[in-house]
C-alpha cells in the first residue's frame, strides 16, 4: 500500500553523539588512529606569544588541509561549508554539532603565522613515517617537474617600470597604498627585483664568467625556489621575460608555454623512489623560468644526506641530460640514465659514429680514411674542433652525404666526451631500457593523480612561497595514501578513490 506523507520533523531535539553516528570502518577514523598530529603543537610553539587571545589549535588546521586534500576541495570557503554538514569531518576536528567552526579567513592568517618551514617540516615528517614503514628503497631516483598554472592570468601583466613606479609612488604617498607589504614567511627581497637585474651588464666577459660563478656558488636555489635576480643575462642585449613584465596579482607567477597558448604558471619538481610505494622525497616549486634539470643536483644531494640514502641510478628525460649533472652523477658513482640525443645524426647524412677516433694522432678518420685534424678549441663552448682539407672533401664522392660546406667537414669534439661516450653506452644495456619504461609509469602518473584529484592543475594560492606550502601538502598527501595504504586501510576507498589503485599495481620488480 502507498504509505502516508513523510512528515518532516527536523526541529525535534534529539540526544546522540558523532562519536555514535560515525562507523567504526570510516576513513578519519583510520586517519587519526594511524596519524597523531600531536607533534605540530611542540613544533609551532614559538609561533606564538605567551600571553593573549587563545588560537585555534594548530593541529585543527592541519587536519582541515588534510581533509581538503582527500576530498579534492578547491577552496578554503568551501572547506568550512563542507566540515559544518559532514559528520565524519566534524568528528575528524573534534567538534560537537552545536561548537562553531573556525572561519575560513583564519586559515590564511594561520598559515602566514607559520610561514613555509612548518609545511617543508611536515613534509618531511612524513617522508619519515614512510621510511620507518619499509616504503623507501633508495637504489634508484626519479627526477621530473611539471608545469602548474598560476591563480593569475596573463591579461595581468604590466610593464615592471609601471609597477616599481607605482610602487614608488605609493611609498611617497603612504596614506593611499595599492601595493601589498611582503607576505610573512617569504624574504623581503624576493617580492622585488634588485636594479642590477634590470640593467644590461657592462663589464667584459671575463667579470661576466667570474660573477656567474660567484652567483652559482652563493645563491641557495632549494631555499629561494627562483635564480639569482641579479644573474647576468644569458647573452648580450638579451632581457629575461621577469625583467621586462611583472604581475600585479601574483607577482611571482611568470609566463609559461602550457599548451595552444601562454599562462601564468610555475613549476613543480618532484624527486621519487624507485620502490614500488612510489614516495615522493622532495617536492620544489620553482618560478617558472628555473628549468626542469637546474635544480636536480640539489635535490640529489638533499635527498641522499637527509634520507641516508645510496642510489645507484638517476633516471630523467632528456631534459636532465646536461653536461654539469652527468658530470656530477658520475662522479658521485651514481649512473646518468637520461637521453642523450645524437643532433648530428640522420639517415640521409653522416653523422659522428660514423667517423673512427684515432687517439694517439689526435684526429678522427673519416669513411673514406681521411683525416680530420684539431684546428682550433673554443674554450667557451667546452669543445674541440677538427676539420677535414678541403681539397680532399670537395672532390669526395660521399661530399653530398656529408657536409655541404666547401670548406671541409667539421667535427665537435666535447671536453666531457669520455663521460657522454659512457651515458650513451648505457642507451645499449637492458637496465636503461626497463629504468625508460619505469619512468612512465613512475613519475608522470604521480602528476596525473596530483592533478585530476587533487587540484594540482592550478594552484589556488598566489606568491612563491604559498604555492610551496601548497605543493608541499599535496606531496605529503599523496604520501600519505602510499602509508595508510600500508598501515592497514587495504583495497577498502577512501575519500577522493581507492587508496589502493592510487598506489599502482607492481608493474615492476626490483
Amino acid at each position: 500500500m502507498l504509505g502516508p506523507p513523510k512528515r518532516r520533523c527536523l526541529d525535534r531535539p534529539i540526544a546522540a553523539s558523532i562519536e555514535a553516528l560515525i562507523p567504526p570502518d570510516n576513513f578519519y577514523r583510520h586517519l587519526d588512529a594511524k596519524l597523531d598530529l600531536g607533534f605540530v603543537r611542540d613544533w609551532v610553539r614559538h609561533c606564538y606569544a605567551a600571553g593573549g587571545r587563545p588560537s585555534i589549535d594548530p593541529v585543527v588546521f592541519f587536519r582541515l588541509q588534510l581533509i581538503m586534500f582527500f576530498e579534492g576541495i578547491r577552496s578554503e570557503r568551501r572547506l568550512m561549508e563542507i566540515v559544518a554538514l559532514n559528520l565524519a569531518h566534524r568528528w575528524y576536528l573534534g567538534y560537537a554539532l552545536d561548537e562553531p567552526l573556525p572561519d575560513h579567513s583564519s586559515l590564511t592568517r594561520i598559515r602566514a603565522r607559520l610561514g613555509l618551514p612548518i609545511f617543508e617540516r611536515f613534509f618531511v615528517h612524513v617522508v619519515e613515517l614512510c621510511q620507518a614503514a619499509g616504503l623507501v628503497w633508495g637504489k634508484e631516483l626519479f627526477f621530473d617537474a611539471t608545469k602548474v598554472r598560476a591563480n593569475a592570468g596573463v591579461d595581468s601583466l604590466v610593464p615592471r617600470w609601471h609597477a616599481e613606479a607605482t610602487a614608488h609612488l605609493d611609498e611617497l604617498f603612504v596614506d593611499t597604498p595599492t601595493v601589498a607589504p611582503p607576505a610573512e614567511g617569504m624574504a623581503a627581497d624576493a617580492v622585488d627585483l634588485s636594479a642590477a637585474a634590470r640593467l644590461p651588464f657592462a663589464g667584459t666577459p671575463e667579470d661576466e664568467a667570474h660573477l656567474a660563478a660567484e652567483n652559482q656558488a652563493t645563491w641557495k636555489l632549494l631555499e629561494e625556489h627562483r635564480l639569482n635576480p641579479a644573474r647576468p643575462p644569458s647573452g648580450r642585449g638579451y632581457r629575461r621575460t621577469a625583467d621586462r613584465v611583472v604581475s600585479t596579482t601574483d607577482a611571482d607567477a611568470l609566463p609559461l608555454q602550457t599548451g595552444a597558448r601562454a599562462a601564468l604558471g610555475y613549476r613543480d619538481h618532484y624527486v621519487v623512489d624507485g620502490g614500488e610505494a612510489r614516495i615522493i622525497l622532495a617536492a620544489l616549486v620553482t618560478a617558472g623560468d628555473v628549468m626542469d634539470n637546474t635544480p636536480m643536483l640539489d635535490l640529489l644531494h638533499r635527498v641522499r644526506f637527509r634520507w641516508h640514502l645510496h642510489p645507484k641510478r638517476a633516471v630523467g628525460d632528456a631534459k636532465y641530460g646536461t653536461i654539469e649533472n652527468i658530470r656530477a652523477l658520475e662522479d658521485t658513482d651514481i649512473r646518468a640514465y637520461v637521453p642523450r640525443p645524437d643532433l648530428g645524426e640522420r639517415p640521409s647524412s653522416f653523422g659522428a659514429s660514423r667517423f673512427t677516433d684515432d687517439a694517439e694522432r689526435d684526429e678522427y678518420r673519416c669513411p673514406q680514411d681521411e683525416p680530420l685534424r684539431k684546428v682550433r678549441t673554443k674554450y667557451t663552448e667546452a669543445v674541440t674542433v677538427y676539420q677535414a682539407a678541403a681539397t680532399a672533401c670537395n672532390p669526395c664522392p660521399l661530399k653530398a652525404q656529408c657536409t655541404p660546406s666547401t670548406h671541409g667537414r667539421q667535427l665537435y669534439r666535447s671536453f666531457h666526451a669520455e663521460y657522454l661516450d659512457r651515458v650513451r653506452a648505457y642507451h645499449q644495456t637492458t637496465a636503461y631500457q626497463k629504468a625508460m619504461r619505469k619512468r612512465a609509469v613512475w613519475v608522470e602518473p604521480l602528476f596525473g593523480e596530483a592533478k585530476d584529484w587533487h587540484g594540482l592543475r592550478r594552484f589556488r594560492l598566489r606568491r612563491l612561497w604559498r604555492v610551496n606550502c601548497e605543493g608541499l601538502l599535496v606531496a605529503a598527501g599523496q604520501n600519505l595514501k602510499r602509508w595508510l595504504t600500508r598501515t592497514g586501510w587495504g583495497r577498502r576507498y577512501g575519500p577522493a578513490g581507492s587508496l589502493a589503485l592510487s598506489c599502482g599495481a607492481v608493474l615492476f620488480r626490483r
